[in-house]
């Protein structure tokens, strides 16, 4: 684990977190985290380690990345709030391919650390398109 990444801003600490979290390597994108770091993924699951939203994921798709568009860098006394915006894109687990899901992820990032982290997507809401399901 990293003590503190001081030659990385708090944005490239963001980015390092999730190229790690998309190959998937929770374990090396663990290393941007203060041990126990909260994790509060869509549908309000809350997990303490990468290896939590990697599992997760597994289950929910056969595969999928993020289309990282940027990056609002918040600072604040003492830490700063990091929020990546993009899209998801992969398979369902039946193979269909999809694109253009949304999300939202916001990090908190104090010491060279992410010390806190929210996961928003449009995933729920797409499966039950696909159920034909109007909400």
């Amino acid at each position: 684990m990293l003590n503190r990444v001081e030659t990385l801003s708090d944005a490239e600490i963001v980015r390092a977190y999730l190229e790690a979290s998309m190959v998937p390597d929770p374990d090396g994108a663990a290393r941007y985290m203060a041990p126990g770091t909260p994790i509060t993924f869509t549908g309000g699951r809350l997990f303490d380690h990468p290896s939590g939203p990697s599992g997760f994921n597994a289950m929910r798709y056969r595969w999928v990345k993020k289309r990282m568009e940027r990056f609002d860098v918040c600072p604040a006394e003492g830490e700063t709030i990091v929020y990546s915006v993009g899209t998801l894109y992969g398979e369902w687990p039946d193979g269909t391919a999809f694109e253009g899901n949304r999300y939202v992820d916001r990090f908190v990032v104090r010491d060279g650390l992410i010390v806190k982290m929210d996961v928003w997507n449009d995933s729920a809401e797409r499966i039950l398109e696909q159920r034909g399901i109007v909400a």
